[in-house]
């Protein structure tokens, strides 16, 4: 498909660019965040006025400024009879489908708006479809993973607080017209080429693609190592393996407890640094307690989720010797780019957008988390970098020179305002 490129002429006076996520707070940090947030700056450096619109789920204020980019949070409510307090606060850490009232008042009100950008879907897509719609603007969907890349196992789990509940919200949903939230989109964006392959597949229409997410390599490309490792007690001869991301079965924390188990038997100075909101409790309890079991527990730190403005982010990448990210299911992974960028040589599960993000033997290691010996594979991956400090070394340069080369903001935002003019063109020929 060809693609114009954007012509600002013909938005004259429309600046705002509103993004909608289903929730949007620092202390709960991740991949999709960074996403939203990074390319908002990159808007506003080129002019326009990115906000970001959301829930006030999980967030004290309804309204501030996060890394620059002012943020407007709404009240919101689930549409089930029966959700008790910790249901709720369940559906506010992970999949929760909101109805929110007072967003959809603030989208429609909005003046001055080049476009809606929509990062979740359900309810709150179907709200944004609607407004865009009356409106007559368009609205780009960003698909973080949530469309065609998720387990079913992961889906049982998201929608277990309701399991039982009388659902009483389908109307609105119909109102809204939350199940036409992709066959309407103007456009749709996949972060991963798995789920891009499947939405070409069964969106009925074009305008979709795939667009990787990105990195500030300079943001991470310098950090005190040292200093993050005299903070959490972590011996400075240690060798230190870490996973920076939400403690969360689908990010299968546990096969690196369990490979590192295997791994101090011929290094027993091996560390595994773990650091994320623990948006599934009951799974964090696990690892303490395998960890307990293994004899692990001074060898297994579980650190809280680290805003993006914490120092302690780009420092912990720079204690590590290896990156890790053992998922069942990741769109893309960001985090593999924020490890690159400290030229941290990377291993990680061969799935989703990972299998087309990492080049083996190059730019990391992959391991299999369902084979029948992933524990095993995973192990013999880590032993062979901490016995080649070489090897890590290369791998780490290779990472980095990937990132330089495809993965900046910048690049990233460049393609996405060429979507953008696809989108303005569909909605103009629509009229």
């Amino acid at each position: 498909m060809t693609q114009p490129r954007f012509n600002r002429a013909e938005n004259s006076g429309a600046q705002r660019i509103l993004h909608v996520p289903r929730r949007f707070v620092a202390d709960e940090w991740g991949g999709t965040e960074t996403v939203v947030l990074e390319i908002s700056r990159e808007q506003q450096r080129a002019g326009w006025q990115p906000e970001i619109l959301t829930t006030i789920a999980l967030a004290d204020n309804p309204s501030e400024s996060i890394g620059g980019i002012p943020v407007r949070r709404f009240g919101y409510f689930y549409p089930y009879f029966g959700l008790s307090t910790s249901d709720k606060y369940a559906l506010d850490k992970k999949g929760g489908s909101a109805v929110s009232l007072g967003l959809f008042s603030a989208l429609m009100r909005a003046k001055d708006v080049r476009l809606f950008h929509l990062h979740t879907m359900a309810r709150l897509g179907g709200q944004v479809r609607t407004a865009a719609r009356l409106r007559k603007k368009p609205y780009v969907l960003s698909l973080h993973g949530g469309a065609y890349d998720t387990l079913a196992s992961e889906l049982k789990t998201m929608s277990d607080p309701t399991s039982g509940k009388f659902e009483w919200g389908k109307a609105l949903g119909a109102v809204f017209g939350s199940r036409r939230v992709l066959g309407d989109a103007d456009y749709i964006i996949c972060v991963g080429q798995g789920e891009f392959e499947a939405a070409r597949e069964k969106i009925p229409h074009d305008r979709v693609s795939a667009l990787p997410n990105g990195v500030d390599p300079k943001k991470f490309q310098h950090g005190d190592g040292a200093a993050f490792r005299r903070k959490h007690n972590i011996p400075a001869d240690a060798f230190v393996i870490l996973c920076l991301s939400r403690v969360d079965e689908q990010k299968n924390q546990l096969a690196l407890v369990e490979a590192l188990a295997r791994l101090r038997a011929t290094r027993s100075d091996a560390v595994l640094v773990l650091i994320g909101p623990e948006t599934m409790p009951e799974y964090a309890a696990r690892i303490r307690k395998v960890a307990a079991e293994k004899n692990l527990s001074a060898s297994v730190r579980l650190l809280p989720g680290l805003r993006t403005d914490d120092a302690d982010l780009v420092n912990a990448y720079h204690a590590c010797d290896v990156f890790a990210l053992p998922s069942l299911h990741e769109p893309f992974g960001i985090v593999v780019l924020e490890a690159w960028s400290a030229r941290r040589p990377v291993v990680v599960s061969r799935v989703g957008g990972l299998k087309t993000l990492v080049r083996e033997g190059e730019t990391g290691f992959f391991s299999d988390p369902g084979a029948a010996d992933a524990a095993a594979v995973l192990a013999e991956k880590l032993a062979r970098l901490a016995a080649q400090p070489e090897l890590r070394q290369t791998v780490g340069d290779a990472g980095w020179k990937e990132v330089q080369a495809h993965y900046t903001w910048s690049a990233v935002n460049e393609k996405l305002e060429t979507i953008y003019a696809v989108a303005e063109r569909h909605v103009k020929d629509k009229r």
